[in-house]
């Protein structure tokens, strides 16, 4: 699991968006900016959503026995936490902190990596991740997601004991 999220979060959230800034010419010249207001508003998107992706991953090993990477997927649907909400809060998280980074850095190139992550899970998601859970956990995940919205979370979670929130990669 250590593996899985040193390559994929870590590059995402940390690795791309430095190199983005640096050739965008966005890198910050002082860290000044972090007494200012820009802190104070990114720090809790931030927060959130590394909160939201480290529930996720502790679920997908305790729950799932499995990890968020497509080599070690999950080996059971996962039926508490987030997922009872929404069926891809990790995603949700990874977003959430993308454009916290692009406020806090107050930058064009984060920002639009954060449009283009968005953009290309919304057409990753129903053409190749969903199906794929399909024919993983059959019935159990048609019926969640039947029930549990994609992408914009459910005020109450769902409380149906059968079939649950999605395993494996959300």
């Amino acid at each position: 699991m250590t593996k899985a999220i040193l390559i994929l979060p870590v590059n995402a959230l940390g690795t791309i968006p430095a190199l983005l800034l640096w050739a965008a010419g966005e890198w910050p010249d002082s860290w000044a900016f972090l007494a200012g207001w820009r802190l104070w508003a990114a720090l809790p998107l931030i927060a959130g959503g590394l909160g939201l992706m480290a529930r996720t991953i502790a679920l997908f090993g305790r729950v799932g026995r499995g990890s968020l990477a497509p080599w070690s997927p999950t080996q059971k649907l996962v039926v508490e936490g987030p997922y009872r909400h929404v069926r891809n809060p990790m995603h949700l998280g990874v977003f959430t902190v993308l454009f916290g980074e692009a406020l806090l850095f107050w930058s064009w190139a984060l920002l639009a990596w954060a449009v283009f992550a968005v953009v290309v899970h919304m057409v990753y998601f129903p053409f190749s991740e969903e199906p794929g859970l399909e024919r993983r956990f059959g019935d159990d995940y048609r019926r969640y997601k039947a029930n549990v919205p994609r992408w914009l979370p459910r005020p109450r979670p769902r409380t149906d004991p059968g079939g649950g929130p999605a395993a494996g990669r959300d």
